[in-house]
This record gives structure tokens, sequence and C-alpha cells, in this order.
């Protein structure tokens, strides 16, 4: 939204709002783009007794729900007073917006959101602009300020529900991407569902109904897949034993990586290096 038609709404929802119930909505400190070294820590067991939302600039590992995980840079968190807030720089320094306040205002305070849990932003440089404009309302004394913070912490609000929305119809796009790039890159790792739903912070059969959503093939089986991609690489440009190759495709077992070659190739692994071989004498 261009700043311009945001005062332009702001205004309007002045005059529709002077008869409205008074609430109240404290600013005690809002920062944006603050650098903290690699070593930050930010932790308070018992939380604040006010709330706090933050936007992270840079990766950061951030205590949910029992558990400390890595989360990427542009994810925004709101803490409730009272919540415990634990989250550290896990890179080599720590980027991020902030507001502290307190509010009466029932859209926040009986808010349906996911308190303490990280949100992947669509836009985050458009949400981090909120930021700047809230710093501005709160350090200068303009008309119409009191207005102008409540508003602008109801567009955060709002673009806090579109991404809370967003995270339950599909995680980020990029973390399946991810995940997706390292198995085909390391199809000889020791993949299960549970390990690959660890590393996007999804339940198992979560990440097994979006995976299959979202490239038309279960984890699995582009995991067995990627294997018999290398497997048949290795036999016909080397000369390893087929056992040898068998480990080196994730498998201790090479009867089970025979069976799944040749579900996948339609002949055994040492059926397709004769042929292969037998093809090239030809040429």
């Amino acid at each position: 939204m261009p700043e311009n038609d945001l005062y332009l709404l702001l205004l309007d929802q002045f005059y529709y709002c002077e008869d409205c119930e008074e609430t109240m909505t404290t600013i005690y400190y809002v920062g944006y783009g603050a650098a903290h070294p690699g070593d930050f820590l930010y932790d308070f067991p018992e939380g604040h007794d006010f709330w706090l939302l933050i936007l992270t600039h840079t990766p950061a590992e951030i205590w949910v729900q029992g558990s400390v995980r890595e989360y990427p840079a542009n994810c925004a968190v709101l803490f409730r007073p009272g919540q415990k807030i634990w989250y550290r720089a896990c890179a080599e320094q720590f980027v991020n917006d902030w507001v502290r306040f307190d509010t009466d205002e029932s859209y926040l305070t009986e808010t349906t959101l996911p308190l303490g849990v990280p949100l992947p932003l669509v836009d985050p440089g458009y949400f981090s602009r909120l930021f700047q404009l809230l710093a501005t309302e709160h350090f200068f004394q303009y008309d119409y300020r009191e207005l102008s913070i409540d508003y602008l912490l109801r567009l955060m609000f709002h673009k806090l529900l579109e991404a809370a929305r967003e995270t339950d119809r599909q995680p980020d796009e990029h973390q399946l991407l991810e995940l997706r790039k390292r198995i085909h890159n390391n199809p000889g790792f020791a993949w299960s569902v549970p390990v690959m739903a660890e590393s996007v912070h999804l339940s198992p059969s979560y990440l097994q109904a979006l995976y299959k959503s979202a490239f038309g093939v279960s984890c699995m089986e582009d995991v067995i897949q990627s294997r018999v991609r290398l497997a048949k690489e290795r036999l016909l440009y080397g000369s390893q034993r087929i056992a040898d190759i068998a480990a080196l495709c994730g498998y201790r077992n090479v009867e089970h990586f025979s069976r799944q070659f040749r579900r996948i190739a339609g002949c055994t692994p040492r059926s397709f290096r004769s042929s292969a071989g037998a093809a090239a004498d030809q040429k």
C-alpha cells in the first residue's frame, strides 16, 4: 500500500471512529534495523508485562512450544504479556525490528493468532516499513499521532493474520524447495519422513501431504528415485562394485537396493550395467 493511501485510510478512519468506545494502546518503545552481535541472546523466561512484536531480518533460533529451532529470516513473532521469550542469533549477527506495547484492544487481547510462533511473511519489506512509520509517529508529536499509531498496529495485525492463514494453507515454499534440493544433492543420506519433517518444522503426515501436492511425488519416493538416478550414473560411468554403489546410495542391504532399482528402472543393476556396456560396444 503506498504511503499516501495509508494516510488517507487513517484519516478516513479518524472520522469513522470519533464516537467509538475509547480504548488504550501505549507504545513503550519501537525500533527497526537493529544489528546485534553473533552471541546475541534475548531470554525472558517469565516474559514481559507488555506485548512484544519482532520481525527478524536474519535467521534466528527461537524457543517454540518446548524446543529451540532455527527459523529463516523474515519471520514475525508476537508475544503476549507473561509469555516465555527466548531467541538468539545463529549467524554472524542478528538484525530485527521490534515494538513493545500495551493494549486493551480486543482484536489483540482476544486474538486467535498463534502467539510465540514465527510466521513467515510474504512481503517482509512492507512489514518493516510499517515499523519505520510506527517509530516516526511514536517519536514525533504529529497531528493525529495516537490515531495513526492505532491504525498502524491494526495494519500490522492484519498482515500477521494473512501470514498465519498462508502458513496454514502452505508452509514456506522455499523450505520445501530447499528440502527437495538437499534430497537430490545427497540421496545417500539416511532420509526418513520424521527427519525431513523435523527439518521443515512440520508434522510427518502434514509434510507428506504437502510434498505430494507440491511436486506430484511423495517425499520418500523422491528419495528412492534420486538414489536410483545416482546408481545409474555410477553403473554407467564407474567401475565400482554393485555393493559399493548400493552403500553410496544409502542402502545397507544390496537385495533391497536391487529390488527398488528394478522397480524404477525395469531391470536389475547388473543387467543395466551389462546392457549399457553392450550398447557402447556396438557404437
